[in-house]
């Protein structure tokens, strides 16, 4: 577990996030945290970003599979 010291910053306090911890969660300056508080720890979780289609599909080598899906039986006016 490593320690920080809260220090001041303008008419703010803050601390300083150390670089391996930076390396470990893939932040960097300028990426938005979302703080949250429970019981008495405060947690940062690195923000939500939905990716582009492209970063998508480089997920999948490029490749996209289709499979089909068994619904069951039909239930109503399915057209089929």
């Amino acid at each position: 577990m490593e320690q920080v010291a809260i220090r001041s910053w303008g008419n703010s306090q803050g601390i300083r996030i150390p670089k391996d911890i930076l390396d470990k969660m893939q932040l960097k300056i300028s990426d938005v945290l979302d703080i949250e508080i429970k019981d008495d720890t405060i947690v940062l979780k690195k923000q939500f970003v939905h990716k582009t289609f492209e970063e998508r599909l480089a997920e999948y080598n490029g490749e996209i599979t289709v499979c089909d899906f068994d619904w069951g039986e039909p239930m109503g006016r399915e057209i089929l």
